[in-house]
């Protein structure tokens, strides 16, 4: 298709430049002689493929997969996004955009509900994760591309978009009129008082409101009582440097450094400091598991340098990466690496990759040694003396293994939380009470008010619906994963039919990570006064 070609050239040239001569700054490279040389090489190829190629050629395509390659050869996190990707990263860092506030993708030929936003126009209307979007505007979507959904399904704000939707439990179609609107996404998912002094706020990522969120919970959970605080970021992957630094601000004194940035581009070194007091100076633990990534290890990283936290869990991910984010031509985005960060007490969270980034990227699948041994120079000590290590994400104070919300599960479990069964399973019940939807479901869906239990004859029927499924069912594993299917059926339930929040605070009450954590707030507080301390020896 060379009707493809001027977009591409046009793409590449100005993704060549920008990463090339604006990121990189390499004089070698930079050269006028030598980008030219490349570029001729590039559109050569090009025009050769697209001259000669047997198939169908689409060249935005081919331009698309070379800068990826280009990319890969750098580090993990440099990467390429393609128009439609950018402006969904765009959208999740802004925390707002006009839709529905679905997130779809395509399950053996049907549109399917993976990801719903509360309070959002689907949300309202009654829409369900694991929903087929059987029809739009009249139209049947069997075969459709996501691409295809999502263009239906946009448009203005305050214009409606008529829907068919397919659910478990009901004969016919659903039929519902969704308004569309202004889509917050949160990013605080939870906040609450697990007792009468302990509060908890779940940060599940990093985007522009964050600081503002945290804000409001600290204010909302110190308006209940809360003197300690279990801060949750586990799962985290990252986002926004600014917003690590503001939250970290928060809990931190003015003037301290909270990380500070060291690279080969014009402004790359920086040092951030605490720029206003603190404005929660109680106990704290930070929960941290594999997952844990990014700004979530700087907040972390942060707290711990000045003995301002406990930090309890798992060894972070190691990601100390800063990507500037390029938008490059056509829509399309570059996310570079232009400079690594450091701790307070000099610390490189950054872990080493292998060649291909496969064990890299595969962190996370791998049981950890909490006794690892260091090298000598990866030693550090925060402010209060205690030791630390660079070179490998942040390790906590006290190690808790807990890789999927908290448990240990086996190989078993890990399946059936991998391939959501649980949330196939959740799918079979709906709200006591709740009127969006007035289609009538036949008699193998059930009511459920937010006292339910999940009990033998509960957990007998997900068994069955296992082996309707052909699962595997090890006894062993199931004996031994008791508990984690069983707070994982009530988290699933809660989730779809009363909300993150209410699904989060139940969890707690069962989660063997956050249920340690709260067992070691006598340490938390010793280190308060650890912090304190060194903060007198400094103004001596």
């Amino acid at each position: 298709m060379r009707s493809y070609r001027t977009f591409s050239v046009a793409l590449i040239a100005v993704a060549v430049s920008a990463l090339v001569g604006g990121v990189f700054g390499r004089s070698a490279l930079a050269t006028e002689d030598r980008v030219s040389e490349q570029y001729k090489l590039f559109t050569a190829a090009l025009s050769a493929i697209e001259g000669n190629y047997i198939g169908t050629v689409e060249s935005d395509r081919l331009v698309y997969s070379g800068i990826t390659g280009m990319l890969q050869t750098l580090d993990p996190h440099s990467s390429f996004m393609d128009p439609k990707a950018y402006a969904q990263m765009r959208e999740r860092q802004e925390g707002r955009y006009y839709g529905l506030g679905v997130s779809i993708t395509v399950i053996d030929g049907d549109i399917t509900v993976v990801q719903l936003f509360e309070g959002s126009p689907a949300h309202q209307t009654g829409l369900r994760r694991g929903d087929v979007i059987a029809r739009i505007e009249g139209e049947d979507t069997k075969g459709w591309t996501t691409e295809q959904a999502v263009a239906r399904l946009k448009g203005p704000k305050g214009t409606q978009v008529s829907i068919g939707i397919r659910r478990t439990g009901y004969d016919d179609l659903i039929p519902l009129d969704v308004t569309r609107d202004e889509v917050q996404i949160t990013t605080v998912r939870a906040s609450f008082m697990l007792d009468a002094t302990t509060g908890y706020i779940q940060l599940a990522e990093f985007a522009e409101n964050s600081n503002q969120e945290v804000g409001r919970a600290l204010d909302e959970l110190r308006a209940q009582g809360m003197q300690r605080l279990l801060f949750d970021v586990r799962t985290n992957p990252g986002g926004p440097l600014d917003q690590a630094i503001r939250i970290a601000n928060r809990f931190l004194s003015r003037g301290d450094l909270i990380v500070y940035t060291r690279g080969r581009v014009a402004n790359s070194d920086q040092n951030y400091r605490a720029t206003e007091d603190k404005n929660f100076a109680g106990p704290m633990i930070v929960l941290t598991n594999r997952k844990s990534a990014s700004a979530s290890e700087i907040v972390a990283g942060a707290l711990q340098d000045h003995d301002r936290a406990l930090i309890v869990g798992e060894t972070t991910f190691g990601k100390a990466l800063v990507q500037s984010v390029y938008r490059v031509s056509q829509g399309a985005g570059l996310a570079v690496t232009t400079a690594r960060y450091y701790t307070p007490s000099g610390r490189l969270i950054q872990r080493p990759w292998d060649g291909s980034f496969d064990e890299y990227l595969t962190y996370d699948l791998r049981e950890q040694d909490p006794n690892r041994a260091h090298a000598p120079e990866d030693l550090k000590l925060t402010d209060g003396g205690r030791k630390v290590y660079s070179g490998g994400g942040i390790e906590p104070d006290r190690h808790v293994d807990g890789p999927i919300d908290g448990f240990s599960p086996t190989l078993f479990g890990r399946m059936l939380y991998n391939r959501q069964l649980f949330d196939a399973f959740s799918q079979r019940f709906s709200r006591q009470g709740d009127t969006r939807i007035t289609v009538e479901p036949n008699t193998t869906r059930r009511d459920l008010g937010p006292g339910f239990v999940v009990d033998e004859a509960m957990l007998a029927e997900f068994r069955g619906m296992l082996e309707t499924m052909k699962v595997n069912i090890d006894e062993t594993a199931w004996q031994q994963d008791a508990g984690f299917i069983k707070a994982m059926v009530r988290y699933e339930i809660d989730f779809d039919l009363f909300g993150a929040a209410v699904a989060r605070h139940h969890l707690s009450e069962q989660d063997p990570q956050l249920q340690a954590a709260l067992s070691l707030f006598p340490e938390a507080e010793k280190l308060t006064e650890l912090g304190k301390g060194a903060i007198r020896q400094a103004q001596r």
